[in-house]
């Protein structure tokens, strides 16, 4: 489940604030900056610890940055160069992904943008360099990217050679024009796209995933260089087919969801004539209840087929649409292919609030809406 800067989330009580900021993780920082000549750990474990109620997650992590902050060197190279001693070991090189690192270990990516980003552009960004091997400094490379863009665009295209996959992964996720949680980054958005050209062959899924996820970024609003790109991509042959197979259909979920075809054409999903009938089990669902969906669909010829529904909810200000994902599958000809579905219509849902009233379910068969049918969403207590 996505959550918020504040960390809230993943049901009642749950903080993934205190999940990741509580005695014991500020205890391991406190041992890290033992290293520090002079860093009083357990002065800063009680500062730190003391200052975590009624804070969100990364006012917390500023928080926790002030505190080392206050027993460092105020002048930004020695700063530097103890928040290096204080690192821990660089995460396991020989993995390939999920190993994003420990949000404690942010430390030197807030206090390079607060001391470093003015007078100390190229000290900062070797701390970060450093860092990032730790824990990504995704969110610390783009005030650089905003304050310094040709100078730091320079180091990135350094760094996507880097040995280290996590260097690499930075340049892409770094120059993400909509990274969540993250400030805007000024650079137009096809700058980076010769960063992805060079990543897209990497060996390593933690940075092919991030560049689908950057492209998929880029579909909203460069949807023709994000195909020219991947079209490239594949002629270039220097990714394992799979892999870019798997990379295509991440980059394009976005736009394949908006049924946009030139998305649909590379995914090999053409444009076929296809009868459907949609029933449902009832017209009447309450909030909290299932909404059971099942479609008929048949053509008169083979092809695949990527079917999905759109839910067209009820709104105080109008309506509104989400996309649900049904099944990709292969149609024979004259042979009819029935899906089902229960869709629960959650009534706590974090992120999509229902209201009672008229709703519409949508299926669409390779971008192309095929049938459609109207249902009431009922009170929560309503009985059916």
């Amino acid at each position: 489940m996505a959550r918020g800067p504040d960390g809230k989330g993943g049901g009642a009580g749950f903080s993934l604030s205190d999940q990741l900021f509580n005695a014991e993780s500020l205890g391991d920082l406190a041992r890290d900056y033992q290293a520090v000549p002079g860093f009083d750990a357990e002065r800063f474990h009680k500062e730190a610890v003391g200052g975590l109620d009624g804070r969100g997650l990364l006012e917390r992590l500023d928080w926790i940055a002030t505190c080392v902050e206050a027993q460092l060197p105020a002048a930004f190279p020695a700063m530097a160069e103890a928040l290096e001693a204080a690192m821990p070991p660089p995460l396991d090189p020989t993995l390939k992904d999920d190993d994003f690192g420990r949000f404690i270990h942010a430390v030197p990516g807030i206090l390079a943008v607060r001391h470093g980003l003015e007078a100390h552009r190229d000290r900062a960004l070797d701390l970060l360099h450093r860092a990032t091997q730790r824990f990504s400094m995704e969110f610390y490379i783009r005030p650089f990217l905003n304050r310094w863009p040709e100078q730091t665009l320079a180091r990135l295209e350094t760094w996507a050679e880097d040995d280290n996959y996590h260097v690499r992964r930075l340049v892409s996720e770094g120059t993400r024009p909509r990274l969540p949680w993250a400030r805007n980054i000024e650079i137009a958005p096809d700058v980076p796209l010769r960063f992805l050209d060079m990543l897209h062959g990497d060996p390593t899924r933690y940075v092919t995933r991030s560049v689908a996820n950057h492209m998929n970024d880029l579909s909203r609003v460069l949807p023709d260089a994000v195909l020219g790109h991947l079209r490239r991509w594949q002629k270039a042959g220097r990714q394992h087919p799979k892999e870019l197979d798997w990379m295509t259909r991440h980059a394009l979920r976005t736009a394949v969801k908006r049924g946009e075809r030139g998305a649909l054409d590379l995914l090999g999903y053409c444009a076929g004539a296809v009868s459907a009938a949609l029933t449902l089990r009832s017209a009447h669902v309450p909030i909290g209840g299932h909404l059971a969906i099942e479609v008929t669909l048949q053509a008169d010829e083979a092809f695949p087929v990527m079917v999905d529904y759109r839910l067209r909810f009820a709104r105080p200000s109008g309506t509104a649409e989400k996309v649900f994902k049904l099944k990709t599958a292969k149609l024979v000809a004259g042979t009819p292919l029935t899906l089902s579905k229960r869709h629960h219509l959650k009534g706590n849902a974090t992120t999509f609030r229902l209201h009672p009233g008229p709703h519409v379910v949508i299926v669409q068969v390779n971008g192309q809406d095929v049938a459609e049918a109207a249902f009431d969403v009922l009170p929560e207590d309503a009985e059916v």
